[in-house]
């Protein structure tokens, strides 16, 4: 009895020590929350008594509901990801291509057999807040319910108002193409218990009410992280590196830390609301991909004083450094002879399909919005991003009226791509990239059609 006993108290105590291992490791890979960073205290919103950050801004109070959906709507950017190019608004059908297949964006206009026409308001927010659709099935984190989890109820409730509000769009997404075990939506379940904190916004007691809002539109509405913040090892966000950059659906998202070098440590207030707002800032590049889409749909619709506490917010992300980027910000030489590119197999191409735009110095005799010069993307040593421009075009009209670069994924092969968007980086940036046919061939895989 007594070794049985000793054997019993054992197998209790080992499944303790387990189970404490099992809840720190955890605990680790959550990792900290996204506004952790400042040390300081958060409460609960209506304990705050330095003003509401949430909801619409101060001159919008008094619009109506549906009014007030459609602001928050837009600086939740819901339009890009569920239109199809080419398609109606809100109808669904974006692809998503994956490493492990394909998925398509759902119809959220009002229609009741193909949409969200019959969402109550609590299935709404559990979609919103939880991932968790009407018939019970469970949300892939493309739909980012982990950011949208801290938007009030309020303010997600006046998005469906604005939903409800549209014409009703009879669409059905092409089915999902999911290789095992990743069509298991039963397993979300399970990623939600660890990763969603199912919380709604915390104002920061040691921050100011400008500080709270840039927070709560950056963090819970336009969720910068989803592609700023690298993820971690269970494909969450990893806020130990918070804005640190990431690849993205076949781009690279930069780094929007702090950082002076390779952040917007280095960018004045202006330069980072300039960005946001026309997606340009002189000499630091102009936004394309899903960012050009985000400032086009999302940011440039904000008004000027969210803007602003956006900004704020950035300013005080500590900084993280990005290991393989390095910034040159002044402009080549002036004749194509002179500097290390002059032999260059992309030299052909680029004087043929590119220099007339972005000149030989980076510096655009056209536009400030094709300059080249100190631009992230010719200083990424993996010109992840020039790559995809060179093939998708740009597609985003300029404030200043210049055309939208074309696109050249047609006109030159896997080959030639590889060799002009190696040739832009030794030109133009600190680090020349060594792209090969088949880099390119996978970038162009990645995006959507």
């Amino acid at each position: 009895m007594v070794v049985r006993a000793r054997v019993v108290r054992v197998v209790i105590g080992a499944a303790v020590v387990g189970a404490i291992v099992a809840l720190g490791a955890v605990w680790y890979v959550r990792g900290p929350g996204p506004t952790a960073f400042t040390g300081g205290k958060s409460v609960a919103l209506a304990d705050y008594r330095g003003g509401d950050p949430t909801g619409v801004p101060a001159s919008m109070r008094q619009a109506s509901l549906v009014e007030r959906g459609k602001y928050l709507t837009e600086a939740a950017d819901c339009g890009v990801c569920h239109t199809a190019p080419g398609g109606k608004e809100y109808a669904g059908g974006f692809a998503f291509r994956l490493p492990f297949g394909t998925m398509y964006s759902t119809n959220i206009t009002p229609d009741p057999e193909t949409g969200i026409g019959k969402y109550t308001d609590q299935e709404f927010l559990d979609a919103m807040h939880r991932g968790i659709r009407r018939d019970g099935a469970r949300l892939y984190p493309a739909m980012p319910y982990t950011s949208y989890t801290y938007i009030t109820d309020a303010d997600a409730l006046a998005i469906k108002a604005y939903l409800f509000s549209l014409a009703p769009v009879r669409a059905v997404p092409p089915e999902n193409t999911l290789m095992f075990p990743f069509n298991q939506r039963w397993a979300m379940a399970f990623w939600s218990l660890v990763f969603n904190p199912d919380t709604r916004f915390q104002p920061d007691t040691s921050q100011s009410l400008k500080w709270n809002r840039g927070a709560y539109l950056a963090e819970a509405l336009a969720h910068c992280g989803e592609c700023h913040t690298p993820r971690n090892i269970g494909f969450a966000l990893n806020n130990r590196e918070k804005f640190a950059g990431a690849p993205v659906g076949g781009w690279r998202a930069f780094n929007i830390s702090s950082d002076k070098a390779t952040g917007l440590g280095g960018w004045t207030d202006e330069d980072i609301a300039f960005y946001l707002s026309l997606g340009h800032a002189p000499g630091h590049g102009t936004a394309s991909g899903a960012m050009g889409e985000a400032v086009d749909h999302s940011f440039s619709k904000m008004a000027p004083a969210d803007i602003e506490a956006i900004v704020t917010f950035l300013r005080s992300v500590p900084p993280s450094t990005t290991p393989d980027f390095s910034l040159r910000s002044t402009p080549a030489p002036g004749s194509h002879k002179d500097g290390v590119t002059a032999s260059l197999p992309g030299k052909k191409i680029f004087e043929g399909a590119c220099a007339s735009c972005h000149g030989w110095t980076g510096e655009s005799p056209v536009s400030p919005f094709a300059t080249l010069t100190g631009s992230a993307a010719v200083n990424d040593p993996s010109a992840t991003n020039v790559a995809q421009v060179v093939i998708g075009g740009t597609k985003r009209l300029t404030p200043d009226g210049a055309l939208p670069m074309p696109s050249f994924g047609l006109a030159y092969s896997d080959d030639e791509i590889a060799a002009v968007a190696n040739y832009v980086t030794a030109r133009f940036g600190a680090k020349a990239s060594s792209l090969t046919a088949r880099d390119v061939a996978n970038l162009r895989k990645q995006v959507a059609d």
